[in-house]
């Protein structure tokens, strides 16, 4: 089984001693990451609806990244600062990802590590090796052919 590290400069940085995601086999992991602009590093967005959408942009910066999308994920880990903005995360939540959505577990959490911040997103999603390497090989055609 192979293992490596994923990096994206799509994807909010590293803000400590960690690695944006690994791919391990067939299944990518992505750390948790929260509404933190890719250029800036800076916070992103006052609202809970504008925050999910951030920090789900930059999860699936990291996924695609390693030519895997938010269709690919099995499993997500939601941390809130507040448990009642669950509602309003959820909306935007059920926007991003489609049905059959991937199980999640979503709690309340202490994010004062980032002033401001409201919510916090990691997952595992299921691609594997071989399929992605097919779909890298199509891409690689595809590009020749527009030359």
């Amino acid at each position: 089984m192979s293992k490596y590290v994923i990096q994206s400069k799509r994807g909010a940085p590293p803000q400590g001693a960690y690695s944006q995601g690994w791919r391990a086999g067939d299944f990518v992991f992505v750390t948790g990451t929260g509404p933190i602009d890719p250029v800036s590093g800076k916070l992103v967005g006052d609202s809970i609806e504008q925050q999910t959408e951030q920090t789900i942009d930059n999860v699936a910066a990291i996924l695609e990244a390693d030519v895997t999308s938010l269709s690919d994920v099995v499993k997500v880990t939601v941390h809130l600062s507040d448990t009642s903005l669950f509602a309003r995360y959820n909306a935007v939540y059920a926007k991003r990802f489609s049905k059959p959505y991937p199980v999640r577990t979503t709690v309340g959490s202490d994010l004062g590590h980032t002033p401001g911040m409201l919510i916090e997103i990691d997952c595992i999603a299921y691609k594997p090796a071989r399929a992605r390497r097919t779909s890298q090989r199509s891409k690689k055609k595809s590009s020749r052919s527009k030359r």
